[in-house]
């Protein structure tokens, strides 16, 4: 267990996720956690079902923490920076999952020497499956690394990346499980279409998905080479792939990946 305190300053959609997954996880104490949101409603109501403490403003959270995880919007993160600066001496450091907002803006707003860790994770780590990337900043070492992979590994898997890639890993997995949330619903929606009770579709299709993946990540075959054993020739999995080509599936999707990635690009830009 981690025995560092730690606050989140936002629980939007994805510091919610986080934190919840954190606490299912075992990982860290919920009396060691400490969040501040400007929803008070929301946070109460996660305080009185999790355990953690609220706290009324940032500067007494970061007082109160060890670990300081800024979960807040892109574009209101400068103010919370420069709101806790001074409070933010050393050894107390940073994760960012703030998405585009590069180490370099982040350290210009704190003080010089403070330990910082970007991360993109995403929403799936609610339920323990989650999948971060995090790359160190400046003055972080090998221990805030390892911390940080610690708490992310509690809630799914976490590889370190250089920060030039950020963009793409917010664009694949940051964003990527919208786009397997919508690929669920249609096929659902087809399945309902073809007379299947709607509960019954999005039950197969949901399982169809996560059998699928846990194939790719348990054998380590190339998923072109996993679709080929599904694939009898003129078949009906042949006759769905040609549909799919034909409709251009694959490229609409690599398509959203890279818009994806050039949005982020663009908050990365917006933030400096």
């Amino acid at each position: 267990m981690i025995k560092e305190r730690i606050g989140f300053i936002g629980i939007g959609n994805m510091g919610e996720a986080l934190l919840r997954g954190i606490i299912s996880s075992g990982l860290i104490s919920p009396a060691l956690i400490s969040a501040c949101d400007i929803n008070t409603e929301k946070l109460k109501r996660l305080s009185d079902e999790s355990g953690i403490n609220a706290m009324g403003n940032n500067l007494d959270l970061v007082e109160n923490s060890d670990i300081i995880l800024i979960a807040v919007k892109p574009d209101t993160i400068r103010d919370v920076l420069s709101q806790i600066s001074t409070n933010l001496h050393q050894p107390k450091w940073c994760i960012s999952i703030a998405a585009g907002v590069t180490i370099t803006a982040i350290e210009n707003l704190l003080k010089n020497g403070t330990p910082v860790v970007r991360v993109m994770p995403n929403t799936p780590a609610m339920v323990g499956e989650g999948m971060a990337a995090i790359c160190p900043g400046t003055h972080a070492n090998d221990e805030h690394i390892s911390k940080t992979q610690q708490i992310l590994r509690a809630v799914g898997k976490v590889i370190v990346v250089k920060e030039k890639l950020m963009d793409a890993v917010t664009a694949l997995s940051g964003s990527g499980p919208a786009f397997i949330f919508l690929l669920i619903e249609a096929l659902a929606d087809a399945g309902v279409q073809l007379g299947l009770s709607r509960s019954d579709a999005f039950l197969m299709a949901a399982q169809t998905v996560l059998g699928s993946s846990k194939m790719v990540l348990e054998t380590q075959e190339h998923p072109a080479v996993l679709k080929n054993k599904v694939t009898s020739p003129g078949g009906t999995t042949a006759a769905g792939l040609y549909e799919l080509e034909c409709k251009g599936v694959r490229s609409a999707i690599i398509d959203a990946v890279v818009a994806a990635a050039n949005r982020s690009k663009q908050l990365s830009s917006d933030s400096k």
